[in-house]
């Protein structure tokens, strides 16, 4: 694998968008694949038994995954995240986490590895995972009640294994996180439960807002339930206090329990939309670059790759994508622009 040295990247300026956001994370979707068929993402009536996935030689390779991360490194990301459809669905995905854990920031650093799973095969993948060098690891969860999981995720999937795999993963010394997205109607009489589940767990509850991500989940906003809303209700039961955020680029706003029982993160993109830290770029699993998660289209990095680009090449490429960004979807969302079509997050991993 080809190495950006540390001469030539210290030479670079801080990589800065048109807004003068950085570029600071990495989330790469491995496959395109997914096991459940969740009904905001994956709904089965468009994902059913004749939906064309990639083929296999379609997608990047681990290598081809891992040298892209290690140039973006060389431009500043610190934080890279592995997503998919499903990521422990793809073959080996542990040898790519080793092959992230290699690269060495600039700095002299290492990055920080994180994975989202829906958790199906956490309980048996967790301790490779941390064995590789993965950092941390955030579990979707949207119900703890088994017949609501069991329909939204629309495989009869049942929730007990994925409690399972979280405390596989605590077992394996990987912090945990854990998302929950709210759809009104469908799961937003199971915030009080969730909260209480976690509650002193150390493990991080994290509630997001439904959002228009694709054009296949019949978003509508009237579906949305607001982070204050869910804020409110937590509180009422368990008072809650603002905490500070971890860093500039932070999705979540941070709450903690004023008792100490630990803290709640709500991602409020539509109520509260956070495009002016965002520093995230996304790939996808056969090689296109996004620069926001309700992009239109995205930027084809498969092929230089495999027509034999130099680093220095692609360097020069990704820097051209990222100083001419401008992207601000959620602080200037309309009506008309949620129905516009967008990339799938299935596809792009969210």
């Amino acid at each position: 694998m080809g190495r950006v040295t540390s001469a030539h990247t210290e030479e670079m300026e801080p990589l800065l968008d048109r807004l003068g956001r950085p570029l600071e994370t990495l989330r790469i979707s491995i496959t395109d694949r997914c096991n459940f068929r969740c009904v905001y993402c994956m709904p089965k009536e468009v994902f059913g038994r004749d939906y064309a996935f990639l083929e296999r030689r379609e997608l990047l390779t681990l290598e081809e995954l891992a040298r892209v991360a290690e140039i973006f490194t060389g431009l500043g990301v610190k934080t890279v995240r592995i997503t998919g459809g499903e990521p422990l669905v793809r073959r080996n995905v542990e040898h790519l986490v080793e092959l992230l854990a290699a690269i060495e920031r600039p700095d002299g650093g290492r990055l920080e590895l994180a994975l989202t799973t829906n958790g199906s095969a956490l309980a048996q993948k967790a301790e490779a995972l941390a064995a590789a060098g993965l950092s941390r690891v955030t579990v979707s969860l949207d119900s703890l009640d088994d017949g609501a999981f069991r329909a939204m995720n629309d495989v009869d999937f049942p929730v007990q294994r994925v409690l399972d795999g979280i405390d596989a993963a605590a077992a394996a010394g990987l912090p945990v996180k854990v998302n929950a997205v709210v759809k009104r109607g469908a799961n937003d009489g199971d915030i009080l439960a969730l909260a209480e589940h976690f509650r002193g767990s150390g493990h991080v509850l994290r509630f997001i807002e439904y959002m228009d991500v694709g054009s296949t989940n019949g978003w509508r906003l009237e579906d949305v339930v607001s982070a204050e809303e869910i804020v409110r209700r937590i509180s009422e039961r368990w008072p809650l206090e603002p905490a500070a955020t971890e860093r500039p680029d932070a999705t979540a706003r941070r709450w903690r329990y004023v008792d100490g029982a630990g803290e709640i993160g709500v991602v409020a993109s539509v109520t509260q939309p956070f495009c002016g830290g965002c520093s995230r770029a996304r790939l996808s699993a056969e090689g296109r670059l996004y620069t926001c998660l309700f992009a239109q289209r995205g930027h084809d990095l498969r092929a230089p790759l495999r027509l034999g680009a130099s680093d220095e090449e692609l360097v020069e490429q990704l820097r051209g994508i990222w100083t001419r960004r401008t992207d601000r979807y959620s602080e200037l969302r309309t009506a008309e622009t949620a129905s516009l079509p967008k990339v799938e997050m299935s596809y792009i991993g969210g």
